[in-house]
């Protein structure tokens, strides 16, 4: 059975995870709220509307391929939604190259180790950010979100150390660490990176300044993680405190590194559960500051206050309930809660209504995710933690990427009340699997 890590080198691991990861998501979030005028700038550039010329540029040729998308629904083609589109396009881009590159970020870190497959993946991510601030073109811009997905490995490989370095009591208090970052990260950053795309330093790439300091950010985390960062994978700590030690080479067979594990919940069950909450979630996640504008005139500013009380309340639920729940139970709570905020939204008509919606989607970020992290986390032994708890994330994102666009498509087709009522009844679906498919961990032991 492996040794158990001692209270200090588990305090550093999160330590270091922790302030990593909440430097590496602040930047990931500064460009949220600059799409609609960053993807502007850059139609204005090489797309302009006024244009009746043949396509010439990759992005004119890109909206030109939208705007027939948007005619299959006979509707009547409105510029203003070419932004919207494109995002959803670029955003669901990179969702799915992050659920390419997942599974084998996860596999380098089983065989090479934890602390070089995220050194390697920060390589990635210094090369994309700083193609970003160097992206006077479209073609630049779009080949650094590229690069990005691919090599964005940070979230799995910090959960999969915080896993490493933490006991089956100590699980869901872990798993919470990283939901809190997420939403300290989700408060702050987006305000920042539009606070910080008013201050223009370069002509020719007007949201240089958000890119510069994103890039700090990024390079801040990698020195860090080269200083601080232990290896955490329990069979590298192992030859590294044999090659240390100059004891005689033990008679007896080494035993395995692993308790046999009794498992609960099927890995398949799990990226199924996550693929389908997350195709729901996150559709209704990209459509939701269009709603707000569409029906009370939200502005930016507003849709801004609205996402940051979303995440002030998730981070104080992981900071405080979260984190001592069973991870069942927190999946279910946080799909009853999801559940109810979209039969909510398709029928409000206050903002009262949108933010009693909007606290409901609060619990749902605070609870699901992190519960099932830890559910499969239980189920994976120290030699696959990272292949299947990248293939957990992989399949996640595979439902981020398909979910915006389907969503979407519901939407301008169909209208606001059949669109979120179609994702309830999606989210239905959902907890019919949460309640009746998964299990607590039990080793043994009575499920929840």
């Amino acid at each position: 059975m492996a040794a158990p890590v001692d209270p200090a080198t588990r305090k550093k691991v999160l330590r270091v995870i922790f302030i990593s990861l909440l430097l590496d998501l602040l930047s990931f979030t500064f460009i949220l709220p600059l799409f609609p005028k960053l993807l502007e700038f850059y139609r204005n550039l090489e797309a302009p509307i006024s244009s009746t010329d043949e396509p010439r540029t990759l992005l004119a040729h890109i909206l030109q391929y939208l705007n027939a998308y948007k005619a299959s629904f006979a509707r009547p083609i409105d510029s203003r939604y070419d932004v919207v589109l494109l995002g959803g396009a670029l955003g669901s881009l990179f969702s799915l190259l992050q659920a390419l590159a997942s599974p084998i970020i996860g596999i380098l870190s089983d065989r090479y180790g934890r602390r070089t497959a995220l050194l390697t993946s920060m390589v990635g991510n210094i090369l994309s950010v700083l193609l970003w601030v160097c992206a006077t073109d479209f073609r630049t811009f779009l080949l650094s979100r590229v690069v990005g997905g691919l090599s964005e490995g940070n979230v799995q490989l910090a959960i999969a150390m915080a896993t490493d370095v933490s006991d089956e009591k100590q699980r869901g208090a872990t798993m919470a660490l990283v939901g809190i970052c997420f939403s300290i990260s989700f408060t702050f950053g987006p305000a920042l990176g539009a606070w910080l795309s008013t201050i223009s330093t370069v002509v020719a790439n007007p949201f240089a300044t958000a890119a510069g300091f994103s890039l700090f950010l990024i390079v801040t985390e990698t020195i860090y993680l080269y200083l601080y960062l232990p290896e955490t994978l329990p069979s590298k700590v192992a030859s590294a405190e044999a090659t240390k030690t100059s004891a005689p080479a033990p008679t007896k067979p080494t035993p395995p590194s692993d308790p046999p594990i009794q498992r609960t919940n099927s890995h398949f069950l799990l990226n199924l559960t996550h693929l389908t909450f997350i195709l729901f979630f996150s559709g209704m996640e990209f459509s939701l500051p269009f709603m707000t504008y569409d029906l009370f005139g939200y502005t930016s500013s507003r849709n801004g206050r609205l996402l940051g009380y979303m995440g002030l309340i998730s981070s104080l639920l992981q900071g405080t309930l979260t984190r001592r729940l069973p991870p069942l139970l927190s999946i279910r709570i946080g799909l009853i809660s999801c559940l109810c905020a979209l039969f909510l939204l398709a029928r409000i008509s206050s903002i009262p209504g949108l933010y009693a919606a909007a606290t409901l989607l609060a619990i749902t970020t605070a609870t699901v995710v992190t519960g099932l992290n830890a559910l499969s986390s239980f189920e994976s032994g120290t030699g696959e933690r990272g292949r299947k708890l990248g293939g957990l994330r992989s399949w996640g994102q595979l439902g981020r990427g398909l979910g915006p666009l389907l969503f979407t498509s519901v939407y301008w087709w169909a209208g606001r009340e059949r669109a979120y009522t179609v994702g309830a009844m999606g989210v239905l679906g959902v907890c019919m699997l949460g309640f009746f498919g998964l299990k607590s961990p039990g080793r043994g032991k009575g499920g929840l």
